[in-house]
């Protein structure tokens, strides 16, 4: 006899169905048991609003958790930059696979590259981050844009280049490779230039906390250094109390010699939207070896931020 499918609590869309795809077949290698996704849908995917007006944070998510919380699916797949600092008790996450590219992307018309855009070039993004990041670069390198918020999936976003709207949208490299789109892309944004969103490209794998046998079976699927990265970086977006709308950027990245993993470097950036202040500061460790390592390098990094005025230029802050 076939063991019961598990079922697979994602959201509707073309980039979380192929996301949770590629989780449901590693799962289901893992275990032996076939998976099935149960397609919900979220305030989030249906609202017009912009992401910064109706909290950012969550807004995928709790429908999915509460489809947890019923017993109606078995385990959830969240992008975890989605997903609010603060875990529920009752909620888990088994696992963080390895992260995808985390670099944000340009898709522009004539494939242009962000620096070759003309003056006055439009470039659409619904993220405040991003608009910071792009507005500050683009002061201090002599370039004329204009960020315009924007929201939608893949296809409306790149539709406003294709037809005309825009001169560029900027979207996640993580989610184009996971829909097979990259080739669309015209240029790779630096972290240097942009630093992403906090856990940009991971994704979490959520359970309930009493389902010991398949969060032992989930467990397969996590990988110690994406996991250490993306919780030092959400960390300290926590310590800035700040949402996922909230201009933080953050990512932790791995040192190596060539072949051994030395240390961690954690960046983290908070600016304006227009892009005329900027709190960008960086620090190096040892890599994290338990979760509380891992958050106390985030804690630290954004004490640091705070101090060099990070918390006036979160604009409207949760009270």
């Amino acid at each position: 006899m076939t063991e019961k499918a598990l079922r697979l609590g994602t959201r509707r869309s073309k980039l979380a169905m192929a996301q949770s795809g590629q989780v449901a077949d590693a799962v289901s290698q893992v275990t032996g048991r076939p998976v099935e996704l149960v397609e919900i849908t979220t305030y989030g995917d249906v609202s017009r609003e912009h992401l910064a007006q109706i909290g950012g944070t969550g807004v995928f998510v709790a429908a999915l958790r509460e489809a947890l919380a019923r017993g109606e699916v078995d385990f959830a797949v969240h992008s975890l930059k989605d997903l609010p600092t603060t875990q529920p008790d009752e909620l888990v996450v088994a696992a963080i696979p390895e992260r995808e590219d985390p670099r944000d992307v340009i898709i522009a018309r004539d494939a242009l590259k962000f620096t070759d855009l003309p003056r006055g070039a439009r470039i659409g993004t619904g993220s405040p981050r991003r608009m910071a990041q792009l507005n500050a670069y683009a002061r201090s390198h002599g370039m004329d844009i204009e960020t315009v918020p924007i929201r939608g999936n893949v296809d409306t976003r790149i539709g406003y280049v294709t037809k005309g709207d825009l001169d560029a949208v900027v979207l996640a490299a993580a989610g184009l490779n996971r829909v097979g789109r990259s080739d669309e892309v015209t240029d790779f944004l630096s972290v240097d230039t942009v630093l992403p969103a906090p856990g940009q490209g991971a994704l979490a794998v959520e359970t309930t906390a009493d389902n010991a046998e398949l969060i032992a079976a989930l467990a397969q699927l996590d990988d110690p250094l994406t996991r250490a990265a993306v919780t030092a970086e959400r960390s300290l977006l926590a310590a800035l109390e700040a949402g996922c709308s909230a201009p933080v950027g953050a990512l932790a990245d791995l040192l190596t010699d060539g072949q051994t993993v030395k240390e961690m470097r954690l960046r983290g950036v908070v600016g304006t939207t227009d892009g005329s202040t900027l709190v960008q500061l960086s620090t190096t460790g040892p890599v994290p070896e338990t979760h509380e390592a891992a958050t106390a390098l985030g804690r630290e990094l954004a004490t640091e931020m705070l101090a060099q005025g990070a918390a006036g230029l979160m604009g409207e802050r949760a009270l």
